[in-house]
């Protein structure tokens, strides 16, 4: 912190803060860190538009506990993190996907929807 960098250091760094974003409900450090190889999504996304899926990412993603599984190497710009999700006494295991973006930082560029959809985005 106290830098104007985004994303993080590693895929893991960047998975496990984007969580804890979530966790906090602090949308501009999600922000932050979801993205693509041109870095941050708020730096590249009409602000409406990223509110919005940030606001259904924070919902969705919402956990008690969250621990990473494991990582795999796509590529030199590409990452899988594994994490296990747990709310409640449903746990659920989405591979995010890594990106390198500037500055050699990485993003969290896709967050497995779908293995989240059917039980964590539905209310209650």
């Amino acid at each position: 912190m106290g830098t104007s960098l985004t994303g993080a250091a590693t895929p893991r760094d960047a998975a496990l803060n984007f969580l804890g974003a979530v966790k906090s409900q602090d949308l501009q450090a999600m922000g932050a860190i979801w993205g693509s190889e041109q870095g941050a999504a708020r730096d590249h996304m009409e602000r409406g538009e990223l509110d919005k899926r940030l606001i259904l990412l924070q919902q969705c993603y919402d956990h008690d506990r969250a621990q990473i599984l494991d990582e795999t190497v796509q590529s030199d710009r590409e990452r899988t993190v594994r994490i296990q999700i747990t709310r409640g006494n449903r746990t659920k295991t989405p591979n995010f996907k890594m990106v390198r973006g500037p500055s050699n930082r990485w993003y969290v560029a896709d967050t497995d929807f779908p293995a989240v959809q059917g039980d964590f985005c539905r209310p209650g």
